[in-house]
């Protein structure tokens, strides 16, 4: 794991987390449907999860393995709590309005 960490660039992971959390946030910007929505948060956040574990990679390249994993599961965790209420939300007004389109949920008052 050192060889890869050593041989590819720090600045060739900022690229590639900066372009996912880019298309992202035009996800998160664009889209109404609020599952799409939902899965370009999870976009971002595995954008914020590559940065993690590059940085723990550049800063400490001898507990590299140890600390990505650390930041990859503490992100994978907060993912899934995230989506799971996210989800649970999205079902819970498609039941009540008929749609997931997030321009038609304006208001919380049923």
């Amino acid at each position: 794991m050192e060889a890869v960490a050593q041989q590819i660039p720090l600045e060739h992971f900022l690229v590639l987390s900066a372009i996912l959390f880019s298309l992202g946030v035009y996800g998160v910007l664009t889209r109404r449907n609020a599952v799409l929505i939902l899965m370009s948060v999870e976009l971002m956040l595995n954008a914020a999860s590559i940065n993690m574990v590059a940085f723990a990679a550049y800063a400490a390249p001898e507990r590299a393995v140890v600390i990505g994993i650390v930041f990859a599961v503490f992100i994978i965790t907060v993912a899934a709590a995230e989506v799971g209420l996210a989800l649970a939300i999205i079902l819970r007004v498609f039941r009540n309005r008929g749609t997931a389109n997030v321009d038609e949920v304006d208001q919380l008052k049923w």
